[in-house]
């Protein structure tokens, strides 16, 4: 059985700001990105535990999948995959930038 797989309000604003910035460019690549996003976070579902261990945290909970060049933060639980933050792989990783619940 899949675990269920959630998003915080963060993640979304975040992943809502990487689509408009790619969009500035190209609407196309931007849906693309974003797709990719929204399906390698679907996939958590079947395999949560297979990203590494967000190395800035180092909880076994927080795990993190790459989507081109941004990260995709989550936290494994018994019950759901929380998705807590989509970052670029080059900023910093700090408090602020994900809901650590």
């Amino acid at each position: 059985m899949d675990t269920r797989v959630s998003w915080s309000p963060e993640a979304l604003d975040d992943v809502d700001a990487i689509a408009a910035y790619i969009a500035k460019d190209s609407l196309f690549y931007a849906s693309a990105v974003v797709q990719k996003i929204l399906g390698i976070a679907q996939s958590l579902g079947k395999f949560p535990n297979v990203g590494p261990i967000v190395p800035e945290i180092g909880e076994p909970e927080f795990r993190e999948r790459f989507v081109y060049s941004y990260r995709v933060i989550y936290q494994v639980s018994n019950e759901q995959v929380l998705i807590v933050a989509v970052v670029h792989g080059k900023r910093l990783l700090t408090p602020t930038l994900i809901c650590l619940e």
